[in-house]
C-alpha cells in the first residue's frame, strides 16, 4: 500500500486490520498455511467485524490474504476431519460469510492467488471481487466427501448460473482468473503487483458516493434474489423514498447542478428540513 495505515486493533498473528482513508484492509495472515481458515481465524474475523461495524473511520472493507501464493486456500483440513454432524448444523463459517454478505458497509475481495473452498466462498460473500492474474478459484469439497457449505452452492450459482456452478462443484476443477472474468465472477484482473492499487481505486470510487445510498442499494439488490419481482420492485421504491427525504440526496443533486463534487461527509442521513432550499 502506498499510504501508511493505522495500526491494527485485532490480533497481529492471524488477522491484520489496517485503516487508511476510510478503507479497512482485512488480511488473513497465515501465509505458511496458505491462509487456511481454522476456527481461530474465523473467530478473529468475526471480532474484527464487530469493531469495524461501529468504526466510522472504516467505511469500506477489503479482504485479502497475506503473501503472494494464496488469498485463502480453504478450510483447515485437520479441523474438518474432526467435525461432527452437530458442527455441520452450527455452520460457523457459513454464518460468518452471511454476516459479511449482509454487512452494511461495502466489501471487496482482493484475490491474490489460490481461492479454494472456504476462500472461494469468502470471495463470493463480498460485494465485488478483483483478482490477480495468478488467482485460481475452486470448490474441491466433494473430493473430501463433503460439499461447499459456507454458501458456495448458493452464491456461485447466483453469480455465474446453475450450469457453471454445478460443473465446478461436481468436478472440483480450478477456474483461472481470466475464465472467472469471462463468467462475471470477478470484475477485474490485474497483475499481482497492481492488485492493491486496483482494489483501492475501486474502493475510492465507491466511497465518493452517498453512504446511505450505497447501503440501501446493496440491501435491495441482495433481497431482490430472495423475493418475487413485485416485492423486489416494492423494496426499490421504499428505499428510494427514504433517500428522497435525506440531506444526502439534497447534497448529491445540488452538487451536480453546481458542477462540483458532492461532500457527503457534511450531509446527514436524516430527513431534509427544507425541500425547496436544502442549504437554507
Amino acid at each position: 500500500m502506498n499510504t501508511s495505515p493505522s495500526p491494527s486493533r485485532s490480533s497481529p498473528e492471524l488477522i491484520k486490520v489496517e485503516n487508511t482513508q476510510g478503507i479497512a484492509w482485512v488480511t488473513i495472515n497465515r501465509p505458511d498455511s496458505r491462509n487456511a481458515m481454522n476456527s481461530q481465524v474465523l473467530a478473529e474475523v468475526s471480532a474484527s467485524l464487530d469493531e469495524l461495524y461501529d468504526d466510522d473511520d472504516a467505511q469500506l472493507l477489503i479482504f485479502t490474504g497475506a503473501g503472494e501464493k494464496a488469498f485463502v486456500a480453504g478450510a483447515d483440513i485437520n479441523e474438518l476431519a474432526r467435525r461432527t454432524p452437530a458442527d455441520g448444523l452450527t455452520a460457523t463459517m457459513q454464518r460468518l460469510y452471511e454476516r459479511i454478505e449482509k454487512f452494511p458497509k461495502p466489501t471487496i475481495a482482493a484475490v491474490n492467488g489460490y481461492a479454494f473452498g472456504g476462500g472461494h466462498e469468502l470471495a463470493l460473500s463480498c460485494d465485488i471481487r478483483i483478482a490477480s492474474t495468478n488467482a485460481q478459484f475452486a470448490l474441491p469439497e466433494t473430493g473430501l466427501g463433503v460439499l461447499p457449505a459456507a454458501g458456495g452452492t448458493q452464491r456461485l450459482a447466483k453469480i455465474v448460473g446453475t450450469g457453471r456452478a454445478t460443473e465446478v462443484i461436481l468436478t472440483g476443477r480450478r477456474v483461472s482468473a481470466e475464465e472467472a472474468l469471462s463468467w462475471g465472477l470477478v470484475s477485474e484482473v490485474v497483475e499481482p503487483a497492481d492488485l492493491t492499487d486496483a482494489a483501492r481505486r475501486c474502493a475510492e470510487n465507491i466511497l465518493a458516493r452517498g453512504p446511505l445510498a450505497l447501503q440501501l442499494a446493496k440491501t435491495v439488490v441482495q433481497h431482490g434474489f430472495t423475493v418475487d419481482a413485485s416485492t423486489g420492485m416494492l423494496l426499490e421504491r421504499l428505499a428510494q423514498a427514504v433517500l428522497y427525504s435525506t440531506d444526502e440526496k439534497a447534497e448529491g443533486t445540488q452538487a451536480f447542478l453546481e458542477k462540483r463534487r458532492p461532500d457527503f461527509r457534511t450531509a446527514s442521513a436524516t430527513p431534509t428540513q427544507n425541500k425547496e432550499n436544502p442549504h437554507a
